[in-house]
């Protein structure tokens, strides 16, 4: 079989069979499509026998990945961002010889080591100054200290965040349930303070829009009617965090996404274990967690300062 139409089927069999988001079809669509290309251009012709493709063909993709390649905006790969094409093509494989077809193993598709990530994250006083910072006597103030209380408070990825509707948070209990990679349910909860802010914020709204987030900015006129149009998106909410984080004079770049960081991190810091953190996290193995353990460890400096001379 030609590898055009094995992509096609490893892409239906993702969708309709193992019932993968719609998301993470299309990375595998991109990563498999990316191999593809490069495989059909170095080899000079339209179409190639996936049977043919061996460990020498592997191999010099990847060292088209490390050595030739350059993103158009972001320059050479990270080796992680390597990877990414590395799991695609295990993936595919695998599938290829659950179909019978004599392809080379998948676990012939070695990963290249990399090394641990810097993980950043705020500190107190950071993340007491990116609160402050935000202007409450308006709506869309409220709304903006709303987004960055419930970031902090339930570790949301942006995008299930951008998703949430209002009927699906419980504002009583402060849980509420959702999807998030892989179509995995977990539950979130909010804190404290989060309920608070979310409760003054709908207490503003006086529309019947069903997004939790809307926009106050924009094209107005019919689209308004939308409650997909009116659903403040992924990028927005980038943006609202990076215009935040300069009104509180945090050098750094930051991002929603370094929320979810200072989440895992001051549970961990207060003494969370490391499974609870997982579960609400919606982490599918716990190793993917443990990178927290790199920078939030408190066992380790009440170790230090109990028997190192020096603390004497």
């Amino acid at each position: 079989m030609g590898v055009k139409e094995a992509v096609l089927r490893f892409l239906e069999y993702c969708e309709l069979d193992k019932g993968l988001s719609v998301k993470t079809v299309r990375m595998y669509g991109y990563y498999l499509g990316f191999f593809q290309g490069w495989l059909l251009k170095a080899n000079n012709t339209e179409d190639f026998d996936v049977e043919k493709i061996d460990e020498e063909t592997i191999r010099n993709f990847r060292l088209y990945l490390s050595h030739s390649y350059k993103n158009p905006y972001k320059g050479d790969l990270k080796r992680q961002t390597q990877n990414y094409f590395l799991v695609a093509l295990r993936s595919f494989f695998k599938y290829l010889t659950r179909q019978k077809f004599q392809v080379m193993s998948a676990e012939m598709i070695e990963l290249g080591k990399t090394r641990d990530r810097e993980l950043k994250f705020l500190t107190d006083d950071q993340l007491k100054a990116l609160f402050q910072s935000v202007d409450t006597r308006e709506e869309h103030g409220i709304r903006d200290r709303t987004i960055l209380e419930v970031l902090f408070s339930t570790g949301l990825r942006v995008s299930e965040m951008a998703a949430l509707n209002r009927d699906r948070v419980n504002q009583n209990s402060g849980e509420f349930s959702v999807t998030g990679k892989g179509g995995k349910v977990r539950i979130v909860f909010l804190s404290k303070d989060a309920k608070d802010w979310l409760k003054k914020y709908l207490e503003k709204r006086s529309d019947s829009y069903r997004p939790l987030f809307i926009r106050y900015s924009g094209p107005k006129g019919k689209e308004e009617l939308s409650d997909e149009r009116l659903r403040l998106s992924v990028r927005s909410i980038e943006r609202l965090v990076e215009r935040y984080r300069k009104k509180a004079g945090i050098t750094m770049r930051i991002g929603p996404h370094m929320l979810r960081h200072s989440f895992a991190t001051d549970l961990l810091n207060a003494g969370a274990d490391l499974r609870s953190v997982q579960e609400m996290l919606g982490h599918k193995n716990l190793s993917t967690t443990q990178i927290y353990t790199h920078v939030s460890n408190p066992r380790l400096r009440e170790v230090h300062e109990k028997y190192h001379s020096g603390n004497k």
